[in-house]
């Protein structure tokens, strides 16, 4: 015959088995719901690209995945020299990333394998090499003026023309992959001599 303390106890058990499947999928669904509130957050304030091609050459290779802060330019204006991932113009569904040369206001030329930024003749230590091309921009209000570092094999605003701002999906700020080559990105400023 079984005493009175082992029936409770063995009452007891199933009561604390079912009590504890329910902690159990309770955590289960917290956890899902943080990782799905951190997952939007993070997405919401960041992007991540992979470069296609050879267009940001030497600055950027192709392969590397690059960190993309979509807050830059809600709290800072656009600089000459900025980094910056968009939808192409052409193909909304397509994303480039490009140098900002030319800001609302500036009128850009190319001509001699140089580029003239306001008249005044640009210094620009990350190209590949000096642009083949020639020709002249003004940039209104609401564009940007972009061109790859690898300015002859790039297709940016010489070939399809001005970037609407709305188009900016943001400022690259690093290169997280692959490990070799981590670390922030250089946002050369565009500067010119005088």
């Amino acid at each position: 015959m079984e005493s009175l303390e082992q029936v409770a106890t063995e009452e007891v058990k199933p009561a604390e088995e079912a009590i504890q499947w329910k902690r159990f999928i309770k955590d289960i669904l917290e956890t899902l719901v943080l990782a799905a509130v951190l997952f939007i957050g993070i997405n919401a304030v960041s992007a991540r690209v992979r470069v296609d091609g050879f267009s940001m050459r030497p600055t950027l290779e192709d392969g590397e995945f690059v960190l993309v802060s979509r807050m830059s330019y809600k709290f800072s204006e656009y600089e000459r020299g900025d980094i910056v991932v968009f939808h192409f113009p052409l193909d909304p569904k397509e994303e480039l990333i490009k140098r900002v040369i030319g800001l609302p206001g500036d009128h850009v030329r190319v001509e001699g394998g140089q580029v003239f930024l306001n008249g005044q003749l640009l210094e620009e230590t990350y190209i590949a090499e000096a642009p083949r091309y020639s020709g002249e921009w003004v940039v209104t209000e609401g564009f940007l003026f972009v061109l790859g570092d690898n300015r002859n094999n790039s297709n940016d605003s010489k070939d399809w023309g001005l970037l609407p701002q709305e188009n900016v999906v943001g400022k690259a700020v690093l290169i997280y992959w692959p490990p070799p080559m981590w670390g922030a990105l250089d946002h050369a400023g565009v500067s010119a001599s005088q």
